[in-house]
């Protein structure tokens, strides 16, 4: 097993951490010491992805256990159209192999870096009015529980465990192997186009219902928002040489980087510069395949807080936020991101019994988020938000047990699945107040 520094900070640098131990196991039998080291010695652990939660998640001052050693496919299965693989592969690794197979997930966010246990375990998820978020597509997984004991789990044999383990913070086991429903191979037509924020939230049921994949971000203090619509199509791949990477990767980044530096310095610019990004969204469109076109680089690090709304508040929820921005002028610059998502059944899903909106806001890293963020969460709770688990949110037990049907069981399959409280921490002290 390898051990490394003692050294830990999430991707926008928010949560700051000095773990005792930092434990990177290569095969399932050394998860179960880990485990079975922390019963005997009263220690607790905390699984880490990529550290892309914004919240404390993953946070520990004691044994931090990282599935970085543990990636890769195990096996597929073309007929079935599933694939087995190692908890801890990244979803940009896990595109690019599956493709080799001819395989791909039928939906993904617009973030690969994550690994594929981290991004179930907090309700990651893509956009489409037709697609649940990356949980619904486990059909099974193998998990290590707080005792020890080392559960092939599926719907049919543990069926009330597969509904908590599909999204659950963690706190039940170390999910090690996950096994994906799959499709075969498919390619998108990528637009981006660019129209008056009024104008498309007239067109929302129509831009939702006529598109396989749609979004739209929409700017602080300014008119235009960019509508970003994904298509399956047969047509071959678009050509992208490095001029193409220079100009749509780097380029674009550097500016939103240069022009966030100076809101950050120059709060007063934040409005210019919003408007000043609305008015240049890109527009035009490509053809690639599925897991390269969902992906988008973010080079300028923000934190972030969004929440998972009844999908017919869409339109209101964003004419509210507009009206307390115009009012409160919050020093911001950064687009609102809008996405659908069908209902699930999942325990913790934020979808849990409902087709979903989704809103999320963010703030240039180490530019001041706490009263936007307040605000904008209030006005998210007035219409039965429920926040996404791997971003910024202030509620606590209660607040979240009355907007989930299923809370009790939940905990009360936590208890029987970690009976020591190996995997606490100060952040799900205060989600599950025990």
């Amino acid at each position: 097993m390898i051990k490394n520094g003692r050294h830990w900070s999430n991707w926008s640098g928010i949560e700051k951490t000095k773990p005792r131990t930092v434990l990177y196991p290569v095969h399932i039998e050394e998860v179960v010491e880990v485990v079975n080291m922390c019963r005997r010695e009263g220690r607790t652990l905390r699984v880490v992805g990529s550290g892309h939660s914004f919240t404390a998640l993953a946070a520990t001052e004691d044994v931090l256990l990282s599935l970085d050693k543990m990636q890769g496919v195990l096996e597929t299965n073309p007929n079935a159209l599933t694939a087995t693989v190692w908890a801890g592969t990244k979803l940009k690794a896990l595109g690019e192999l599956l493709h080799t197979d001819g395989l791909a997930q039928e939906n993904l966010g617009d973030i690969d870096v994550q690994s594929i246990a981290g991004a179930i375990s907090t309700g990651t998820h893509g956009t489409g009015i037709a697609f649940g978020n990356i949980s619904t597509q486990v059909v099974g997984a193998t998990v290590v529980t707080g005792t020890g004991e080392v559960l092939d789990v599926t719907e049919q044999s543990h069926p009330d465990l597969f509904k908590g383990l599909q999204i659950s913070l963690g706190a039940l086991g170390i999910i090690v192997q996950v096994k994906l429903r799959l499709r075969p191979a498919y390619r998108l037509r990528y637009e981006s186009s660019r129209v008056p924020l009024k104008e498309c939230l007239k067109r929302l049921p129509e831009l939702a219902g006529s598109h396989r994949n749609f979004e739209f971000y929409w700017f602080p203090y300014a008119d235009p928002c960019q509508l970003k619509t994904m298509d399956e199509t047969e047509e071959p791949e678009t050509s992208r040489g490095i001029g193409s990477y220079v100009s749509d990767v780097l380029l674009e980044n550097a500016a939103f980087g240069a022009l966030s530096k100076l809101s950050k310095w120059i709060p007063g610019m934040s409005a210019p510069v919003s408007r000043l990004c609305a008015a240049v969204v890109p527009t035009g469109g490509r053809v690639g395949h599925s897991h390269r076109i969902y992906a988008t680089t973010r080079l300028v690090r923000f934190n972030e807080m969004e929440y998972n709304l009844p999908a017919e508040s869409m339109a209101d929820v964003i004419r509210e936020m507009r009206e307390t921005m115009a009012a409160n002028r919050y020093r911001v610059h950064f687009p609102i991101e809008c996405r659908f998502a069908k209902g699930d059944d999942i325990w913790l899903s934020p979808a849990y019994g409902r087709d979903s909106a989704y809103i999320a806001v963010h703030m240039y890293r180490g530019m001041p988020h706490e009263r936007y963020f307040a605000d904008m969460e209030r006005i998210f709770l007035k219409y039965g938000g429920r926040p996404h688990w791997g971003k910024l949110h202030n509620l606590t037990t209660e607040r979240l047990r009355a907007a989930y049907p299923m809370w009790d069981r939940f905990l009360e399959l936590r208890s029987r699945m970690d009976p020591d409280g190996i995997f606490k921490n100060p952040y799900l002290d205060k989600v599950f107040g025990q």
